[in-house]
């Protein structure tokens, strides 16, 4: 939900990737099984993306909805989670 007072954030890493708290929790859910060698968590990491893509599609709906000047920073930072990718 957006709050009462809410701005747009362009700054830091948001002016690179319009999430990078996902990107970075990508990072984090590939490490772990890889630094723990633990190959049934290298496969759960699998399904992880496709999670997080589903939640940034219906989150940044509602932030095109209700946030001011969301639309206009889309425009500006194409990338959501991956620089360059994605």
């Amino acid at each position: 939900e957006v709050q009462e007072g809410q701005k747009v954030i362009d700054t830091g890493l948001y002016s690179v990737v319009r999430h990078p708290m996902y990107m970075v929790t990508l990072w984090l859910f590939l490490a772990i099984p890889l630094i723990l060698g633990s190959w049934y968590a290298l496969i759960l990491f699998i399904v992880y993306p496709a999670v997080i893509a589903v939640r940034i599609r219906g989150e940044e709906k509602l932030l095109e909805a209700e946030l001011a000047g969301y639309k206009e920073y889309k425009k500006k930072v194409k990338y959501r989670m991956i620089p360059f990718i994605w």
